[in-house]
């Protein structure tokens, strides 16, 4: 397989309403910062990987077409990747298959929604009953409230005080990011704790916010990066995997298939103590509860001990093992781009390109997302060096 760069990142200005753009010029955006960040034009492109979530999302059938012009796709191969909240790191993936394969040279990966148009809650409410399309609770949230519940018992030392935490570490480090949507400078873990409860155990501020934007990357082959003197992230490994939807013994409140995610990713490049050989995380946090569920299921300590991570401040700015120096997904959540968007985060830690947010040192990063019915994760290694070793 060839060894493939990342060698251009692009995010869109992300805000609850983008009532400036519609869907086809929100993503023109991200592909436009990404060319120009890679110093390339579209006659660079060989092929487009183009990811949306699902179309009730954005209210548009096949919003592939509707985007095809406008992210440089006329007489290129454009080709569309779905799988629900994974979809970005999925069509980050689907690129680098394109192009480690030998298919392309360079390939242009873009995903997002515009969530603000459409009820999302509503569609959502529809993913945990997929046979009946009954409608679940209300939403994300009851669901993932239900998750936290499992956990909770399954693990009495975890309370809502840890998510609390979590909450406010994600929202400091927010306000080092420009694309965050949610930038809360003065929370305190009393006051999350005193919100009212969005859905029990879960308060408000537990729950990520709903946004438009955008996420894009270019990727390229060894030959092709090389060449130019630029910035790049070297992807190490991915890799992707599937729970089941509605089996009788399924527990929520471990995550198999990351833990299956993870452990493939890491024998393909000799990992073997993620926390003291990795350097940085994005993960995909939708819910303050899940940076400890998804903790247990990356091998970073023992099932259930993620909480005292949190308590030692080694998952903080500053910390051992930085996650979320972005603020993640609970300050950023257009669905659509951001599992991309952990992606890219991580090329710009490993181009030391992150600005205020940037963690010193890191030379090994892991980008993971989350999807369905609780059900899909990904994993990608990037690393500063083309060559890994450990």
């Amino acid at each position: 397989m060839n060894k493939v760069a990342i060698v251009g990142t692009g995010q869109t200005v992300t805000r609850t309403k983008r009532k400036d753009v519609n869907l086809p010029e929100l993503m023109r955006e991200a592909v436009n910062r990404a060319l120009e960040s890679a110093d390339l034009e579209f006659k660079d492109i060989d092929a487009i990987c183009v990811g949306n979530s699902p179309e009730m999302f954005d209210g548009v059938n096949h919003p592939e077409k509707w985007v095809a012009d406008s992210i440089g796709g006329r007489n290129l191969p454009v080709i569309r990747t779905h799988t629900g909240g994974t979809v970005g790191a999925s069509t980050g993936i689907f690129g680098w298959y394109a192009v480690s394969s030998g298919m392309f040279d360079t390939v242009l990966v873009v995903s997002g929604n515009k969530l603000t148009e459409t009820s999302v809650q509503k569609g959502l409410s529809y993913v945990y009953s997929p046979i009946y399309g009954r409608e679940y609770a209300a939403g994300a949230p009851s669901a993932v409230a239900n998750q936290a519940r499992m956990y909770m018992h399954l693990y009495p030392e975890v309370t809502e005080r840890h998510f609390a935490m979590i909450g406010v570490k994600a929202r400091k480090n927010a306000m080092n990011n420009p694309y965050a949507t949610l930038k809360l400078p003065n929370v305190t873990v009393d006051m999350l704790m005193n919100l009212p409860y969005l859905s029990t155990p879960l308060r408000q501020l537990d729950s990520c916010p709903t946004s438009d934007g955008a996420c894009a990357m270019v990727l390229q082959t060894r030959e092709k990066a090389k060449d130019r003197n630029r910035p790049k992230s070297w992807i190490q490994a991915v890799s992707a995997i599937s729970d089941g939807t509605n089996y009788p013994d399924r527990n929520w409140a471990y995550p198999i298939a990351l833990e299956k995610a993870a452990l493939t990713a890491y024998k393909q490049v000799g990992i073997t103590n993620p926390l003291e050989q990795l350097d940085v995380i994005e993960m995909y946090d939708a819910f303050t509860v899940q940076e400890l569920i998804w903790s247990d299921g990356l091998q970073l300590c023992e099932r259930g001990k993620s909480y005292q991570l949190l308590e030692e401040g080694i998952t903080s700015m500053g910390g051992k093992l930085p996650i979320n120096p972005s603020g993640g997904v609970l300050s950023n959540n257009s669905i659509g781009a951001t599992a991309m968007i952990r992606q890219a985060e991580i090329a710009l830690q490993m181009m030391e390109q992150a600005g205020d947010r940037q963690v010193e040192g890191a030379r090994v990063g892991l980008a993971h997302g989350w999807g369905g019915f609780i059900q899909f994760h990904t994993v990608m290694i990037q690393s500063k060096e083309e060559e890994l070793s450990f």
